[in-house]
């Protein structure tokens, strides 16, 4: 996030200074790391918390269209920036890697035949295919159907123009350009306090790791995004728009193979159905990773908890975390949520061989000896005020703005930097209402569709899922045999 705002606004505005402050020795070293997220390109083409099945059977694809619109934000913004030499070669952190959902069972099958039919004719959607034929699955992926019980009903949806993301190279090679055209970037930095003064800038503490000496720095405008400690700082800036939010830390862990036979049988994103009380982050999914240009499958994510808001933070982010404004809202989820709890307890309970059978449930022949367990990113959802209940878990993300806009803060996940571009884009309109028209000219040359949509222009969505195409390696998508 912090690198995409930074790449818009030396685009939009080269003349004004940016400085990037970061705790650990690299950037990209948090949940933008590779190995601490699926690297979903998330469009909503397989994810299926996206379209919940209503009760009485019926699904609404608003949303799936709602983040694909955000995806295809994105991809045009990466699209620009290689276009123009900012961006290395494209397959250093986008490659194409079908995007499939799969189901078994009766009742899952026919929720997602009704998925596909309401999102089939999508022009975003397009080349999405549908199967409930065990072979035609296997030709898609065959590790899902080899030595699968033959009287177990399956089926399965696949789009062939699905990616697969290293946002860790995306933000290192953002960074690398940033700085390349004067953006400064301090490693080893942590910013230690922020505070208002009466001149209208904050005032920015920062320790240096290497030395522990201190500094400060005045801004006219401060971006935290600082991922699990974006709500330490918030709440230390003193705005009052972050009172009233909490955060809940999940942690997770995957299963991960680079063993080369069993990889290359398995060339997609495959994302079932989450069980009951699991957050949308803990969705099931076999995942085709390319990280440095090798190759490897990711199954989980397993679900965890601890207080730690970062990986490498401390134990007392949660209780230090909690205020005189968050703590009833913080109690009120803890109530309401007894089924993620439940789910929880269970997940830190489940010893190896209750994940090996979960991964066995979508690959039947998964051999112990072949997959290692490492632990990924640690995610903190929102959790913040609501008038009927108290307080509500938030799985999504949720900018925070100060009233004049000189701050924004970013917390939240899902569906995080998928979706990096959108979300600045309304970060830099929130905070920059004076320079923003300014910039449209600009930006409409970057994103050929700020300012409108795609999937409602059928001729607007093929030209762009095409230019992007080009540009990026991606094959364009194509309408799908029925």
């Amino acid at each position: 996030m912090s690198a995409t705002l930074g790449t818009l606004i030396k685009q939009l505005q080269p003349d004004w200074t940016i400085r990037a402050y970061e705790r650990l020795g690299d950037v990209a070293q948090e949940s933008s790391n590779p190995w601490n997220n699926a690297g979903t390109g998330h469009a909503a083409l397989c994810e299926l918390n996206y379209m919940p099945e209503g009760k009485d059977g019926a699904v609404d694809p608003a949303k799936a269209i709602s983040i694909n619109e955000q995806f295809q934000v994105s991809r045009q913004l990466w699209s620009h920036l290689v276009s123009t030499g900012a961006l290395p070669e494209p397959s250093s952190f986008i490659n194409t890697t079908p995007h499939m959902t799969f189901v078994h069972g009766k009742k899952n099958i026919e929720y997602l035949r009704r998925r596909h039919d309401a999102l089939k004719d999508q022009p975003l959607f397009e080349g999405m295919e549908f199967s409930d034929d065990p072979a035609k699955i296997a030709e898609w992926t065959p590790l899902i159907t080899r030595r699968r019980n033959k009287r177990q009903r399956i089926a399965a949806t696949r789009i062939e123009s699905g990616t697969d993301v290293d946002f860790g190279s995306l933000t290192h090679s953002m960074f690398a350009d940033l700085t390349k055209n004067g953006g400064e970037l301090y490693l080893n930095h942590q910013v230690t306090g922020l505070k208002r003064t009466k001149d209208g800038t904050w005032r920015v503490k920062v320790l240096n790791g290497v030395g522990r000496t201190r500094s400060e720095v005045h801004a006219r405008f401060v971006f935290v995004g600082a991922g699990g400690g974006a709500l330490a700082l918030l709440q230390h800036s003193g705005i009052p728009e972050v009172q009233g939010f909490g955060g809940f830390p999940i942690s997770g862990q995957f299963l991960k193979t680079s063993n080369p036979a069993v990889v290359a049988q398995h060339k997609a994103k495959v994302y079932g159905k989450a069980g009951v009380g699991a957050p949308p982050m803990s969705v099931p999914h076999l995942d085709t990773r390319v990280v440095d240009g090798e190759t490897s499958l990711l199954f989980g994510p397993y679900a965890g908890f601890t207080p730690k808001f970062l990986k490498t933070s401390t134990w007392f982010d949660l209780p230090f975390s909690i205020r005189w404004h968050n703590i009833w809202p913080m109690l009120a989820v803890a109530f309401h949520n007894f089924d993620l709890m439940k789910y929880l307890i269970g997940e830190l309970a489940a010893d190896r061989r209750k994940k090996m059978n979960a991964l066995r449930e979508f690959m039947p022949t998964a051999k112990d000896e072949d997959w290692e367990l490492i632990t990924a990113g640690q995610r903190v959802q929102v959790m913040k005020k609501d008038e009927k209940v108290g307080g509500v878990l938030q799985f999504g993300t949720e900018v925070i703005t100060g009233a004049d806009g000189t701050i924004a803060g970013l917390l939240g996940a899902s569906p995080g930097a998928s979706t990096a571009a959108p979300i600045m884009l309304d970060v830099l309109k929130r905070c920059f209402p004076t320079e923003f028209p300014s910039w449209e000219p600009k930006l409409r040359e970057m994103i050929p569709s700020f300012g409108t949509t795609l999937n409602d222009k059928p001729e607007l969505a093929a030209a762009s899922l095409a230019s992007t195409a080009a540009t990026l390696g991606l094959p364009t998508p194509q309408k799908a045999l029925v």
